[in-house]
């Protein structure tokens, strides 16, 4: 029996400006069903957002990625998907949209540590 489980995950792209496609990675979303972990963790960076739109509202996109968080912490601040297991959560997150703050494709790993799994993804492909 290995001491790792699966997780999957997603990284959080900023898009400022929908109709041209154009973003940057802003932070991650993990889940591990095994654990009934789903987290994410954000960072943004200004000068990459003003540097795909001079005019993009910087606040708003912080407080999208925090909405992200929030969801995933769950509870009455969640909203609506705050009663919601990991799973669902995770699911919903991920689900595809055309806004500010979009997913990535999922991708699949295995890990011993999911919280920690957040932070190296977070340095590895967001920071």
């Amino acid at each position: 029996m290995s001491d790792r489980d699966v997780f999957e995950y997603a990284l959080l792209r900023v898009v400022p400006r929908v109709e041209r496609g154009e973003c940057f990675n802003a932070g991650v979303v993990v889940y591990c069903r095994a654990k009934s972990f789903v987290a994410a963790r954000t960072h943004l960076d200004p000068a990459k957002l003003r540097a795909l739109d001079p005019h993009a509202d910087v606040a708003g996109v912080r407080a999208a990625l925090g909405a992200v968080e929030g969801v995933c912490r769950g509870g009455e601040d969640a909203g609506q998907a705050g009663g919601d297991d990991a799973g669902r959560r995770f699911r919903w997150l991920i689900a595809p949209r055309s806004t500010v703050v979009q997913p990535g494709p999922v991708h699949t790993g295995l890990t011993g540590d999911p919280a920690a799994e957040v932070e190296r993804l977070l340095d590895l492909l967001v920071r």
